[in-house]
C-alpha cells in the first residue's frame, strides 16, 4: 500500500505515486475526466504472450524524426496538418507495441518554425478519446496553450496558432489533456518542435544534417514486452533514445548541434559522454551568453540541453557512448567518415536579457498530502488543482521573483514548469545556480527540502495558465495550479 513510510522508502520517491495501481484514480476536480479509460482498455486488448524480446545493445540505428512539411508556405506562416493516432512502434526488437502518436509515430514529427512567421496547425484526434497539444516553452496566446480543460473531442480538430516571437530555442509539443496527460504523454505524444532566427543562423553552428534532435525518456515492459502503464515509475529501467533502446548513431568526424529533450514522464537524466565533453551551448529556452564546457548534463522531466560534440579529433571506426549515471550507456555515436565542416562555437554566443526590476514576491510550495491506506494528493500551496479556481494575478508585463519550495522531505524529487513565459534562476538554496540551472528557464529541478529563486517577466497575453511539477504523475494527481493575466 502507498503511504507516507512506502514513498519515503522508496528512496527519494523513485516510484514517485505509482505504487499500486487501483489508487490511481484522478485527483479531486479530475472526476469528470476520461481518467484511465483508453489507455487501460487500449493496453490490455492488445496485450502480448511469451518471452519478451531480448534488446542487444547497439543493433539498431537511431532514428531522426522527419520534418514535417507544411501544406502551405508564405513568408508570414506556414500551416501544417497533423493526426493524434492510435498506432504501433517497434520499439523492442520485431515487436510491434500499441502506442499513441502524432502522426502516427511513437516520436512524433519534428516541426521547424521561424522566429517572426507564424505557425498554424490543424490537429485531428482520431483517439478514442479527449486529448490537446501544449507548446511546451511556447509564448503563446491562451487559447492556443493547450490549457488542460482545451480538449479535442474524438473525432474533431483544432486549430493552434503559435506567434514564434521567440528567439532560436528548442520547444517540444505534448498533450496535456485533463486526467490524461501522463498516460498520453508516456504513450507517445510527443514531438520537438525548434525554432530557428536569423540572428542565431550567422553564428555559424552546425546546421542541417548534422543539427539532431535526441528525445530521451524511460519505458517499462512487462515480461512479455506489453508496456506498462500504471507502473512504478522505479521500474522504468528501458531507456529510449528517439523511441529506440540503446541504438547507435553514425557520425561523420565533425561538430554536431544535438538538442536533447528529456520527454520522461518521471525522471532525472545525470549524462556524460565516454572520454569526451560537451560544448553547452543552449538551455530550455535558447543560447547561453557564452559556450560552456561541460563534464555532466542534468536533465529533469521537460528540461532541453543545446549541446555541440566535436567528433573531428576521433579517427573513423571510434565509438563515442552516452551514459547516465543510473541506466548506464544509452546512445552510442559511431564515427564511420571524415567529412569538412565549415561549423563553428563562438566563445560568444548571444547576451542574455537584462534582468527589470521585480516588484511582486511569492513563494510556490510543492508537497504531497499523504492519507493513510490511498494515494497521496499533490499539492500547490496546499491546494489540489482546480481548472475553475485562479490561484494567483499577474498584472501584464509585470516582472515578479517567486520562490519555489518543496516542504517535502529531502531526497523528493519534483520539477517546476511555468507555462507563457521564461524564467531566469537567481539561486538555489539561498546560493548561486547550479550550471544545469543557467539560462533562460521554463523548468527546473527541485528535490524535497530545497529552495529555488527564479525571476520572470509576464509579457504579452492575458488570460489563464497553468503552473505545475512537471513529474506528470504528480501535476495529474494534483500538482498544478492556474494563474492569471489581467491588464
Amino acid at each position: 500500500m502507498l503511504n507516507r513510510r512506502g514513498v519515503l522508502a522508496a528512496g527519494g520517491i523513485a516510484a514517485g505515486v505509482f505504487g499500486v495501481p487501483k489508487l490511481l484514480v484522478p485527483a479531486e476536480g479530475h472526476e469528470n475526466s476520461t481518467h484511465g479509460k483508453h489507455p487501460v482498455t487500449y493496453q490490455e486488448s492488445k496485450s502480448f504472450s511469451g518471452p519478451k524480446p531480448v534488446v542487444v545493445p547497439w543493433a539498431r540505428p537511431m532514428p531522426v524524426p522527419p520534418v514535417l512539411r507544411p501544406l502551405v508556405s508564405t513568408p508570414k506562416q506556414e500551416i501544417y496538418e497533423l493526426s493524434i493516432d492510435d498506432t504501433t512502434a517497434e520499439i523492442l526488437p520485431g515487436l510491434q507495441s500499441p502506442v499513441l502518436g502524432f502522426g502516427g509515430q511513437f516520436i512524433g514529427p519534428t516541426i521547424r518554425a521561424k522566429t517572426g512567421r507564424k505557425t498554424l496547425i490543424m490537429f485531428r484526434n482520431n483517439l478514442k478519446e479527449g486529448a490537446n497539444v501544449h507548446l511546451h516553452g511556447g509564448h503563446v496566446p491562451p487559447e492556443h496553450d493547450g490549457h488542460p480543460k482545451d480538449i479535442i473531442a474524438p473525432g474533431r480538430t483544432r486549430l493552434y496558432l503559435y506567434p514564434n516571437t521567440q528567439q532560436g530555442t528548442t520547444l517540444w509539443y505534448h498533450d496535456h489533456s485533463h486526467g490524461t496527460e501522463a498516460q498520453h504523454v508516456y504513450l507517445g505524444l510527443h514531438g520537438t518542435y525548434i525554432i530557428e532566427d536569423d540572428s542565431e543562423r550567422g553564428l555559424g553552428l552546425p546546421t542541417g544534417a548534422y543539427d539532431v534532435p535526441i528525445m530521451l525518456r524511460d519505458i517499462h515492459f512487462d515480461d512479455s514486452g506489453n508496456i506498462v502503464v500504471f507502473d512504478d515509475p522505479a521500474k522504468r529501467t528501458t531507456v529510449l533514445a528517439n523511441g529506440i533502446p540503446k541504438p547507435y548513431f553514425e557520425v561523420a568526424a565533425r561538430k554536431y548541434r544535438f538538442r536533447l529533450v528529456n520527454t520522461a514522464n518521471q525522471r532525472l537524466f545525470k549524462l556524460k559522454l565516454t572520454g569526451d565533453k560537451f560544448t553547452h551551448i543552449g538551455s530550455d529556452g535558447g543560447l547561453f551568453g557564452e559556450s560552456k564546457v561541460a563534464a555532466e548534463l542534468t536533465l529533469s522531466s521537460a528540461e532541453r540541453a543545446d549541446v555541440v560534440i566535436d567528433f573531428s579529433k576521433y579517427p573513423v571506426g571510434s565509438k563515442v557512448v552516452l551514459t547516465d549515471d543510473v541506466a548506464g550507456e544509452i546512445l552510442r555515436f559511431d564515427v564511420v567518415r571524415r567529412a569538412s565542416d565549415s561549423s563553428r562555437v563562438p566563445a560568444v554566443l548571444r547576451p542574455l536579457p537584462a534582468l527589470p526590476l521585480s516588484t511582486v514576491d511569492r513563494e510556490i510550495d510543492l508537497a504531497f498530502l499523504f492519507k493513510p491506506n490511498q494515494r497521496p494528493d499533490g499539492l500547490i500551496n496546499g491546494k489540489v488543482f482546480d481548472m475553475d479556481r485562479v490561484d494567483i494575478t499577474v498584472k501584464r508585463g509585470a516582472t515578479e521573483t517567486w520562490l519555489i519550495k518543496s516542504s517535502d522531505p529531502v531526497g523528493v524529487k519534483h520539477n517546476f514548469h511555468l507555462h507563457l513565459v521564461q524564467f531566469r534562476v537567481l539561486e538555489r538554496n539561498g546560493g548561486p545556480p547550479l550550471p544545469s540551472d543557467l539560462g533562460l528557464k521554463d523548468t527546473v529541478p527541485i528535490m524535497g527540502g530545497e529552495t529555488v529563486k527564479l525571476q520572470a517577466t509576464f509579457t504579452g497575453y492575458t488570460g489563464r495558465y497553468v503552473y505545475h511539477c512537471h513529474f506528470l504523475e504528480h501535476s495529474w494527481i494534483g500538482m498544478m495550479a492556474q494563474m492569471e493575466i489581467v491588464p
